[in-house]
């Protein structure tokens, strides 16, 4: 990867290899119900968008896998939303691997990703609560800026709304 204007792409600390995810993998789902079994206590459940093992199963969904040798660092996915648009889904790291830069290594490869895809334009939606603060400061490290609710969402005081553009190649 070439170096990046974002610092922590450049830290030494973090050589995880990204690959396509095995949602049948027991780490995975492991990982999944962790991430969701946190996301539960901070916002009511019609609050709450993290994609569930059957989500991350839909034919719009890329799903990839950040792992450190053997061990899983983390995954992320993209949802397709239209030609041009595309929503980040379902960002998470391993606690063993938390500010490693494992995050940001996934959301580089989503971005490069989204850019050979043709996609232009890339959103997500997460909490509003404090306990998202490190998530708010990844995005916006990397561009992301606020916007309105887009798909399918509708304000909502316990969500956040992002977007950026995406450069071609």
């Amino acid at each position: 990867m070439k170096s990046s204007p974002v610092p922590h792409l450049d830290r030494k600390d973090c050589n995880v290899d990204i690959r396509p995810g095995d949602l049948n993998d027991p780490r995975v789902i492991a990982l999944l119900h962790e991430h969701l079994a946190s996301l539960a206590p901070t916002a009511p459940k019609e609050s709450r968008h993290a994609l569930d093992l059957s989500g991350l199963r839909g034919p719009d969904i890329r799903f990839w896998c950040a792992w450190d040798g053997e061990a899983l660092a983390g995954f992320g996915a993209l949802k397709r939303l239209e030609a041009t648009h595309a929503e980040v889904k379902s960002m998470r790291t391993a606690a063993s691997h938390l500010r490693r830069g494992v995050a940001a290594r996934l959301l580089a490869h989503m971005i490069d990703t989204t850019a050979r895809d043709g996609i232009t334009r890339l959103s997500l939606e997460t909490g509003s609560m404090a306990f998202f603060a490190p998530a708010h400061q990844l995005y916006a490290s990397f561009g992301f800026v606020p916007c309105p609710p887009f798909g399918d969402y509708r304000a909502d005081p316990n969500s956040v709304f992002l977007t950026r553009t995406v450069d071609r190649p």
